[in-house]
């Protein structure tokens, strides 16, 4: 599979993960999860995603400290990042676009909001069909 069609998800919360999981694998992305800040920088590294989704909350190291890995490290200084947060505040909006966040989304989001937002990073569109990946709601 191509790098595009690969992300990375780093989000702690199971039901979150589950759902973005299922989500994007109807819609032709293959899912890498992880469920903690700490080795994910390795893992993208390794793993060289063509999208990285990542929480702002997670235990080990926090989503800024992980993206801030990742933009140090030539490996994957340039791969895309989705910032994803229960909190919506501006502040945190800043922290993730200084620290090198690509875009920023707040949580509850719908279907058809993150597989628009991947598809829009990775530059790929669906490989299937996108009727049963894009209705209903993500929600913390």
């Amino acid at each position: 599979m191509e790098n595009s069609r690969k992300v990375l998800l780093v989000e702690d919360e199971p039901n979150i993960a589950e759902a973005i999981q299922f989500i994007l694998s109807r819609a032709g992305w293959e899912v890498i999860h992880h469920a903690e800040g700490r080795d994910a920088a390795q893992i993208a590294r390794r793993l060289q995603p063509g999208l990285v989704i990542l929480d702002h909350m997670l235990p080990g190291l926090s989503g800024i400290e992980v993206l801030t890995a990742l933009r140090a490290d030539p490996v994957t200084a340039d791969v895309p990042v989705l910032m994803l947060t229960a909190k919506g505040l501006p502040r945190d909006r800043e922290a993730a676009e200084r620290a090198g966040a690509t875009r920023f989304m707040t949580k509850p989001f719908s279907n058809a909001e993150i597989v628009a937002e991947v598809r829009s990073l990775t530059g790929a569109g669906d490989i299937a069909g996108r009727a049963g990946a894009e209705s209903g709601n993500v929600t913390p």
